[in-house]
């Protein structure tokens, strides 16, 4: 039976680490390398980004993370609008080898609604 986007999500959650808002500008304020990956697409980032995130939309993830992402062990933070696509990419680049990789739970609406700043619209 083929696979929905929600069966792809639920699998990619279940092997993916899931980080808060909070912990993430908690890391952030106490001087911690994060990076912050924003998967979303270039014009949902025009409305709304999160002050210092790195830009690599989940269609071109594959493609562009050996350059833009050398450090297989960095802190990687990756976020989306609400997490499906977020799940998705963090699981992919632990498959590439990435260890240290995880989800924004609730996107980048979690981190608005937690009051954290963002730029743009």
């Amino acid at each position: 039976m083929a696979k929905t986007y929600e069966d792809l999500v639920s699998e990619a959650r279940a092997v993916t680490q899931p980080t808060t808002a909070e912990e993430v500008n908690a890391a952030r304020e106490a001087g911690e390398s994060v990076t912050i990956l924003d998967v979303r697409e270039p014009d949902e980032r025009e409305q709304a980004r999160i002050p210092g995130s790195k830009p690599l939309p989940r269609g071109l993830l594959e493609y562009r993370a050996a350059d833009e992402l050398p450090e297989k062990d960095a802190r990687i933070v990756v976020h989306c609008a609400l997490g499906g696509r977020g799940f998705l990419a963090a699981k992919t680049l632990g498959e590439m080898g990435y260890t240290n990789a995880a989800n924004l739970s609730g996107g980048i609406k979690a981190w608005r609604e937690a009051g954290y700043p963002v730029e743009g619209g």
